[in-house]
């Protein structure tokens, strides 16, 4: 294995670490503070717990820096971590979806979805299970040819089927669904802005003020979104580089052999 991507293994697992033990934290606050007895703060709660989810498995990818001692075992290793890798990067992102849609309702639409908790619940649960299972089926939970991480790659010739699976699976939903999330978030912080500062130009804030208590739900949730952008761009570009690195040279040694 390349030592610079065992480093980026070992940093990666280091990184994730710190973030689990950040989601933990503010889980446990969350239940000391009682703010879960509010409805937005129990939104937050769930993508603070996906998000520790998906942290602890991307943890456990540093096992297989030892993959050639038992190919057996780790292989078998590698299948699950790579399932659950995928399951909990779903709800972690569905969960992040629902947060920033009730976010957008809520501070833009003046719409309170609190109704639909349970939706976000089980939507966030079920559909990961779809996207998790088909690599499953074809058997394209493999360990990356660069480093040891656990996801869908092939190390055979249809390394361009698997790569075609992962963009359906992951890739193209994912994007969609941040660019769209994304926007949300710039739009609900410039209505925020906007009609705060028109509002103590001609009225200052109250603790009263309806608009302050909209503010005060929001400012708290919004929080969450911002975070798991900031930390899915880093992952998202190591990977990217690890793809980059990985395929063509796939491609230029089944080319000459």
């Amino acid at each position: 294995m390349n030592p610079t991507l065992k480093n980026g293994d070992i940093a990666s697992a280091s990184l994730n670490c710190i973030a689990a033990v950040v989601c933990l934290l503010a889980a446990i606050l969350v239940f000391v503070l009682k703010l879960h007895k509010r409805v937005v703060y129990r939104l937050a709660l769930y993508q603070v717990l996906s998000s520790l989810s998906f942290a602890t498995i991307e943890i456990f990818q540093v096992i297989f820096l030892n993959y050639d001692k038992n190919r057996e075992v780790y292989g078998r290793l590698c299948t699950a971590i790579g399932l659950l890798n995928m399951y909990t990067r779903w709800i972690k992102l569905l969960s992040t979806m629902w947060v920033t849609l009730h976010i957008f309702c809520f501070g833009v639409l003046r719409k309170d979805l609190k109704r639909y908790e349970m939706w976000y619940i089980v939507t966030s649960l079920l559909v990961p299970c779809v996207m998790a299972v088909v690599p499953l089926i074809t058997n394209n939970y493999q360990l990356s040819p660069f480093h040891s991480y656990c996801y869908v790659y092939n190390n055979s010739d249809s390394y361009k089927a698997v790569l075609v699976e992962r963009l359906v699976l992951w890739d193209v939903p994912a994007i969609i669904i941040l660019l769209v999330a994304s926007t949300s978030m710039v739009v609900l912080v410039i209505k925020i802005v906007r009609e705060l500062c028109h509002r103590l130009k001609y009225k200052p804030l109250v603790n009263g003020d309806q608009y302050w208590k909209v503010l005060n739900e929001l400012l708290p949730l919004a929080a969450f979104p911002v975070l798991f952008f900031i930390f899915i761009i880093p992952h998202g570009l190591f990977s990217t580089f690890t793809q980059a690195w990985a395929y063509p040279v796939t491609s230029l040694r089944s080319s000459v052999y």
